[in-house]
């Protein structure tokens, strides 16, 4: 997959050179706006997201990323075809990553940053099933390719400047895949090894090298548990005050078919609610003052905290009625 500007801009340019004039245009971009890249389109009210997640065989959610000129027909074409090949659409509006990778981003983000920390990768990954998620951090990043992060980064890079990417985060990437060319399982090794069958996948040995490790036993399991959890529901919280989710039904959903979020929660912003608000920030502002900036109460959380309010009290199904 190219998360290039350039290769979308040329693509985009060549085809519409040759097909009618009413052709809807779907891009599967995992993080570009599609506002962007609806700049090299002729017809940008035609211009759409269709974002798929791999595996396509096996995930059921797609997400539908509307841009700044997105019409109405194309919406329309978008959610029908979806439900058309059978799967489950949500729509959401255009930001970088969107919603769903925007959560997979600081899952994995996350992973990497106890990595730096010395937190044993055994107990990266496990901590994050433990907590229910069913895919490990590194396995997932495995999975949807080392070398495509690498290549996320590098566009956000070029479009926003050195300050929007952590330096932890191109270092670890970059001596993954420029240095021993790891890129993840399409090329048989990344955060795993990748042995022929019947031998199964296993860390990579030389990861312990890579950090100064610490000691196992001065690790908390459980302020790794809710760190996978926090950082995951703030960064759907974060989209819901930015308008990028407009239903939070669709944002529970999303995150429990398109990555997996542990299913027992009811989705990021359920669980939210369950642990309540005024809870929840409290708990993220200790994970803040140990871990950084991304463990910090948004606006929205700190406004409902002081009001008492949930998620789906204020959100939900019936506020929309009401409001409506």
């Amino acid at each position: 997959m190219f998360e290039d500007k350039g290769v979308k801009k040329d693509v985009t340019e060549k085809t519409e050179a040759v097909v009618g004039k009413d052709t809807i245009f779907a891009s599967n971009t995992s993080t570009i706006p599609i506002t962007e890249l609806a700049e090299a389109s002729q017809r940008p009210d035609n211009f759409i997201g269709i974002h798929f997640f791999s595996p396509v065989d096996r995930m059921m959610l797609v997400e539908i990323i509307t841009g700044d000129e997105t019409g109405d027909d194309a919406l329309a074409m978008a959610v029908d075809y979806i439900t058309k090949i059978k799967k489950t659409p949500i729509v959401v509006n255009d930001t970088r990553g969107f919603y769903v990778n925007r959560c997979v981003m600081r899952y994995m983000q996350e992973a990497w940053n106890m990595l730096a920390e010395g937190v044993p990768a055994a107990m990266v990954e496990n901590s994050a099933k433990m907590v229910g998620m069913p895919v490990g951090p590194l396995t997932l990043n495995d999975e949807v390719a080392i070398d495509l992060s690498q290549k996320v980064m590098k566009q956000t890079i070029a479009d926003l400047g050195t300050d929007a990417v952590d330096p932890r985060h191109v270092k670890l990437v970059d001596i993954l895949v420029d240095e021993h060319g790891r890129i993840g399982k399409k090329g048989g090794k990344g955060f795993f090894d990748y042995p022929e069958k019947p031998a199964k996948k296993h860390l990579w040995p030389e990861l312990k090298n890579l950090y100064p490790q610490l000691d196992p036993d001065d690790v908390s399991v459980d302020t790794l548990k809710d760190r996978y959890l926090w950082t995951i529901a703030l960064e759907a919280a974060r989209c819901v005050e930015e308008g990028v989710v407009t239903d939070i039904r669709e944002a529970d959903v999303g995150a429990i078919l398109g990555f997996g979020f542990a299913p027992w929660t009811g989705g990021p912003l359920s669980y939210i609610d369950r642990i309540g608000v005024a809870a929840f920030r409290d708990r993220a502002n200790g994970l803040a003052a140990k871990y950084g900036d991304p463990f910090k109460a948004p606006a929205l959380i700190e406004e409902m905290a002081k009001k008492g309010e949930t998620f789906y009290g204020r959100f939900g199904e019936e506020a929309a009625k009401e409001a409506a």
